[in-house]
């Protein structure tokens, strides 16, 4: 296994793990703007308003998007299971 492999596979491996992430931060960064407008308009300075929403869009945003995570996740594993005789070489 050379240095342009593992480089390779880190590269891949990271590019992965931003790609399923992003969706859940998204979706944390937008909550919780909305959320702190709207404290900044009300002048509502709750901590737990913040965390409630911000949590609940997080797990909704979750289960619909873990068919698809599941399957980028099982294509990376497939692509690296079936490559192995090319990497070890």
């Amino acid at each position: 296994m050379t240095e342009v492999t593992v480089i390779h596979l880190a590269q891949e491996a990271i590019k992965l793990c931003l790609l399923l992430s992003g969706p859940m931060l998204i979706t944390a960064l937008v909550v919780g703007l909305v959320i702190s407008i709207f404290q900044a308009v009300t002048q509502i300075q709750e901590m737990t308003l913040t965390f409630v929403p911000k949590i609940l869009a997080m797990v909704l945003v979750f289960f619909l998007t873990m068919p698809w995570m599941l399957k980028k996740l099982t294509e990376f594993t497939q692509n690296l299971i079936l490559n192995i005789p090319h990497i070890i070489r």
